[in-house]
């Protein structure tokens, strides 16, 4: 009679057994699973590569030229300063691209003799391009923002018929003129110290203030393009950007920025220029000796290039 009891506590201890077994192997394959599933997601993680990268620098450049009463060749005491900030904050993420710089440039001079302190340098602008890497080659496609403005005020000076004394009359302020670039493109790209993006298909906006295309006598066009009793004049054209920083020799860095626009909707083959030439020559840490050469094309403005010229010694903050 004990014998059948026994074979069923057998069977049924094997069972028992057996079941365990089976869910035991069914959570070392769970954990198998798992475990692949994150190996893998490690994997591509490690694929992605993810990264900020930014650089800025802060200058004042001073120079000065000082005679005294005596001096034979003649000559008037005056002295300059120029602020300068240039901010670069770029994103890689796998076969995206975002490029950003922030510039900004005021600079000021005063004559001993003269009434009024000149501005000689007056620059805000920001710039991104936004990128996707065509395979695995140095192109992209992207699409770019540029906008650009002024500080402060900006004046002609004359001199009164009657008393010979210097006055002024103010020509441009902040937002007047502003420019703003948006477009689609194709951006060709070897280091963020060498770039030139091409875009075909760009819209470009100017704006200014209406007081300026309303006053009386005021010719369409006279005003940075725009017609009278307007602010802002629409355009239609093709952008190219190129950038490039390099070494010349030790301590000697040169970097060149060059923008050209050419509008579809009116005489396409008078082409805008804005090139600009830095060149820092490093004596140490905080100090360094500057050129700045600007030369500006822009039919809507002047007919004719303006040039500018800075030099002088820089006091920097490099981060």
């Amino acid at each position: 009679m004990e014998k059948p009891v026994h074979l069923c506590h057998s069977t049924n201890r094997k069972k028992l057994e057996f079941l365990k077994m089976k869910n035991m192997n069914k959570f070392v394959l769970i954990l198998f699973i798992l475990v692949g599933i994150g190996g893998v997601n490690a994997q591509e993680s490690e694929q992605v590569v993810q990264e900020w990268t930014d650089t800025l620098n802060v200058s004042l450049l001073f120079n000065q030229s000082a005679f005294n009463a005596e001096w034979a060749g003649g000559g008037t005491s005056n002295i300059a300063a120029d602020a300068i900030l240039s901010y670069q904050f770029n994103y890689k993420s796998d076969d995206w691209s975002w490029d950003n710089s922030l510039f900004a440039n005021y600079g000021i001079t005063k004559n001993e003799d003269a009434k009024y302190t000149r501005k000689t340098s007056d620059r805000l602008e920001f710039n991104s391009i936004l990128g996707r890497q065509i395979s695995e080659t140095e192109w992209y496609y992207s699409f770019f923002t540029n906008f650009k403005t002024q500080f402060t005020k900006g004046y002609e000076y004359s001199e009164d018929a009657v008393t010979g004394e210097e006055t002024r009359t103010e020509v441009t302020h902040f937002f007047s003129p502003a420019y703003l670039q948006i477009g689609p493109g194709f951006l060709w790209k070897k280091s963020d110290n060498l770039k030139v993006n091409i875009a075909p298909a760009t819209s470009r906006f100017i704006f200014v203030d209406k007081d300026f295309t309303t006053t009386p006598g005021y010719v369409d066009g006279a005003y940075f393009g725009i017609d009278q009793g307007e602010s802002i004049r629409y355009e239609f054209g093709a952008s190219v950007s190129a950038y490039s920083k390099y070494e010349l020799i030790k301590n000697v860095n040169i970097e060149h920025i060059l923008n050209l626009y050419s509008n579809y909707l009116d005489n396409p083959q008078n082409i805008d220029i804005d090139y600009i030439l830095n060149v820092n020559m490093t004596i140490n840490k905080y100090l360094s000796t500057n050129v700045i050469f600007q030369a500006i094309y822009d039919d809507n403005t002047v007919g004719a290039f303006q040039v500018r010229e800075v030099f002088g010694l820089a006091v920097n903050y490099n981060y």
